[in-house]
């Protein structure tokens, strides 16, 4: 799991350290110390103007900050985390002119008390929407009241951590008071739940990527597994939708007992057989859908065709926008002029109704970003044992696909072929091997062109990955699950 702290008040004793450093100036400025003791201590123990607080703290903070404590258990608590599999995100707000040296001063006092983190991140201002969502933290914990606010507003999973001062404003809050009562909300936390929505006949990397899914089941909880429509294209070039959606469905339930899952077979669901702007049907994945929604806290979409099923649910239930999180490779990246791209150009409508909707949506283009995750039958047969039945299929429709759709009678010199689905659930295993940035939502035109915005809801672009490490993580959980 991907956890967000913040430093001050969840890592170091922040209050304390600061409660007795404004008693020791008050005394000398107004020899009377405290006048009364309720709610936030800075504005209701003393009497001091905001020009003084700004004084005393750009004049002091940065010393402050070298002497805090750590907040009683952190880092056993810390350490513990990481032992069990977590990864640490310290996202903290310490900036000028707070601070001269914010990073220095940070990176200085995580090494002085041997605090242990996956990464430390600074961010541009209090409301660490961006940080979270850029690094697609799975909870964060504050102590800051409207920070944490800010964060649920933005369908980010957080908790308030509680101190002696931050006792108002708590409503709609989850509270932690202490690292133990913060371990144990970890603890308890089940397993991330996800949604494979998938045109899988329509091209062989989405039995790749489910067999990347099902190689991951100790992080992931899947719930179902949605067949999304496709025409026209990959092996179905004269087949309707429906037939389409027949071979997908025939072809997940064959690749399930392969896997050795046949029990997953009764959690697959066939969608829509026509686009959003020939028809607003109802079909068993869209329920199905819809009905896991509702249930969970949060789910996972990992939507690697066309989004129809997902537009669909939105629109059948609005009311599910604030509990799923979408993850959809299709278009592409900014540096191309157009969304001339198959899971996009399919169904234009349902990609601008998903857009529009304001659900949390991380969009991982395919051409320049997933177009890396390219391999050949060489390295397939390197890591992939052959005489595994898994493994030979795996090799085999990757040389049958080549031959069909790339015209090779043989393996030419250089040639490769792209797996472009495995990106969505790399990306929800690990999403350090990506680089990402929040955006204004650009709207999507008639014509599938991106029109660039400003002051919109915020969504997440895929700008890069790194292909070796995905690369490196499925050739080890394949060789693992021998």
């Amino acid at each position: 799991m991907r956890i967000g702290l913040d430093i001050d008040n969840v890592i170091t004793n922040f209050d304390k350290k600061l409660l007795e450093e404004f008693k020791k100036e008050d005394k000398k400025k107004r020899n009377h110390g405290m006048i009364h003791s309720h709610g936030n201590w800075i504005k209701d123990y003393f009497d001091w103007s905001k020009e003084e607080v700004e004084d005393f703290y750009i004049k002091n903070m940065e010393i402050f900050a070298r002497e805090f404590e750590p907040r009683e258990n952190a880092k056993y608590y810390m350490d513990k985390l990481l032992n069990d599999g977590n990864q640490l995100y310290l996202i903290s707000h310490r900036a000028y002119p707070h601070y001269q040296k914010p990073w220095e001063t940070t990176i200085q006092w995580l090494k002085d008390n041997n605090i242990n983190y996956t990464k430390l991140i600074l961010s541009e201002s209090t409301d660490k929407t961006k940080e979270c969502k850029e690094n697609n933290i799975d909870i964060m914990f504050d102590d800051v009241q409207s920070n944490c606010h800010q964060l649920k507003s933005n369908h980010i999973n957080c908790y308030l951590m509680g101190t002696n001062y931050n006792f108002n404003n708590r409503e709609g809050l989850e509270v932690v008071n202490n690292w133990q009562e913060l371990y144990e909300v970890i603890k308890n936390m089940k397993k991330k739940k996800i949604i494979l929505d998938t045109d899988m006949y329509n091209e062989i990397d989405d039995q790749f990527a489910l067999t990347y899914l099902m190689k991951s089941l100790d992080i992931f909880e899947l719930e179902a597994i949605t067949i999304a429509p496709f025409s026209k294209s990959g092996y179905a070039k004269t087949l309707t939708i429906e037939e389409g959606t027949q071979k997908s469905y025939e072809t997940t339930l064959n690749l399930l007992d392969m896997l050795g899952f046949p029990e997953y077979q009764e959690k697959v669901y066939k969608g829509a057989t026509k686009y959003l702007n020939d028809s607003e049907e109802d079909n068993d994945a869209v329920s199905k859908m819809i009905e896991i929604a509702r249930k969970n806290q949060k789910t996972t979409i990992l939507a690697i065709g066309a989004i129809t099923n997902v537009a669909l649910a939105i629109k059948k239930e609005p009311s599910i926008i604030n509990k799923i999180k979408v993850i959809w490779l299709g278009g592409n990246s900014f540096l191309t002029k157009n969304n001339n791209e198959f899971n996009f150009r399919q169904d234009i409508k349902a990609v601008q109704t998903v857009f529009e909707s304001k659900v949390e949506l991380v969009v991982i283009p395919c051409r320049n970003v997933a177009s890396n995750l390219t391999t050949t039958i060489y390295e397939l047969k390197h890591y992939l044992n052959r005489k595994n039945k898994l493994d030979k299929y795996l090799c085999d429709i990757f040389i049958k696909c080549k031959k069909a759709f790339m015209k090779e009678e043989k393996d030419e010199i250089g040639s490769s072929k792209t797996l472009w689905d495995l990106s969505a659930i790399a990306y929800e295993i690990n999403a350090d091997w990506f680089q990402s940035e929040m955006i204004s939502c650009p709207k999507v035109l008639d014509n599938g062109i991106y029109e660039l915005s400003e002051n919109r809801h915020p969504v997440v672009f895929v700008n890069d990955l790194f292909r070796n490490k995905i690369f490196q993580d499925f050739f080890i959980k394949l060789s693992n699950h021998k």
